[in-house]
């Protein structure tokens, strides 16, 4: 266990940070996979958008990567123009 109190407040937040990465990483991969399901064009435009905010702040935070958030990005958009 650790000895200082610095180092059981670093505890404490790295967990909080953990459990809200994990949470919002879920539901944007939720939300990528609502938008690959949708076949009607106009509600995939209506999605798009948030989606993308969603990966942008994943990636601000690097909770993933920025190439992988721009890999997505793109494969979304080509999706939503082939409907």
């Amino acid at each position: 266990m650790a000895n200082h109190k610095s180092a059981l407040k670093r505890i404490r937040s790295n967990e909080k940070k953990r459990l809200l990465n994990r949470y919002q990483h879920k539901t944007t991969r939720n939300a990528i996979k609502k938008l690959r399901e949708t076949t009607s064009a106009k509600d995939a435009q209506k999605l798009f958008p948030s989606v993308v905010a969603m990966i942008d702040k994943l990636a601000k935070k690097n909770v993933i990567h920025a190439n992988k958030a721009a890999n997505l990005k793109s494969g979304l958009a080509k999706h939503i123009a082939s409907l």
